[in-house]
């Protein structure tokens, strides 16, 4: 099993639910992103998401593109980010999860940049923008490294699609809790229908994105989903902070709080 299996195991056990805040890789500089992994454990986190900035992210709102558009002018290379990774490794337990670009994937080479991703000390990969229909060798390469392999299920996903997107992920799925492009929102859907049609074909975790960046949004998402997903609202409140490590740390401190207790 692999860490990312073995965090939801052992929340379901205790009937808890996961908090996964997501971070652009980089931003505002790499030391920050290795002070961050290293403490958002203690500030309740049990997974985090880390963007490898990328030119053209199409399922990005403006925060995080900008974000990553500002990593990418500073000449931080993917290298120096998972030079970031790595020397937080040994100090949490917490997964840690590459969200990267397809293409950035295959001009590395699957399963090279994978293996560098595990050696780094990644536990799971995200290619938002792959064709699930595509996703069969990049699984296999996962499965070989035991890193989780996550694909995304929007709104629209046809029931009939759904069978096969859990066939083709490990870890848990990605359930994007409205249409369109990343970004803090003041309304969070109701996921119950959506997610007791997912539990017709898979007992997977749900992890649910796009739209949370509140506590009572994280307390929206878990009622339904096994975590909640927060990106740009965190991006944003580390762009307007003098100290964003720690004004990260409070925020996600913060949304911890909108975690269910176990029953």
């Amino acid at each position: 099993m692999s860490r990312i299996d073995d965090i939801f195991s052992t929340l379901r056990a205790d009937n808890r639910r996961a908090l996964m805040p997501f971070i652009t890789g980089g931003h505002p500089d790499v030391d920050t992103t290795t002070a961050l992994l290293q403490q958002m454990g203690s500030a309740g986190a049990n997974i985090v998401e880390v963007g490898i900035p990328f030119s053209d992210p199409i399922a990005d709102g403006p925060v995080i593109a900008g974000a990553m558009h500002r990593v990418l002018e500073s000449g931080t290379t993917v290298n120096d980010i998972l030079d970031a990774v790595s020397a937080a490794r040994a100090s949490t337990d917490m997964g840690f999860i590459a969200m990267v670009s397809e293409s950035i994937v295959h001009k590395r080479g699957s399963g090279a940049f994978f293996k560098t991703l595990a050696d780094a000390g990644f536990d799971g990969i995200i290619v938002p923008d792959l064709d699930p229909t595509c996703a069969a060798p990049l699984l296999d390469v996962a499965d070989d490294l035991d890193l989780s392999f996550s694909l995304l299920v929007a709104p629209t996903t046809p029931i009939e699609r759904l069978q096969s997107i859990a066939d083709n992920s490990r870890g848990f799925i990605y359930l994007l809790a409205r249409a369109g492009i990343t970004g803090a929102s003041d309304d969070l859907p109701d996921l119950h229908e959506r997610v007791a049609a997912m539990r017709t074909v898979t007992d997977l975790p749900i992890a649910a994105g796009f739209g949370i960046g509140t506590p009572e949004q994280v307390a929206g998402a878990t009622t339904a989903c096994d975590a909640a997903i927060v990106g740009s609202a965190l991006v944003r409140t580390m762009d307007a902070a003098d100290d964003p490590v720690r004004e990260a740390i409070s925020f996600v401190e913060s949304l911890a709080l909108g975690l269910p207790e176990p029953a």
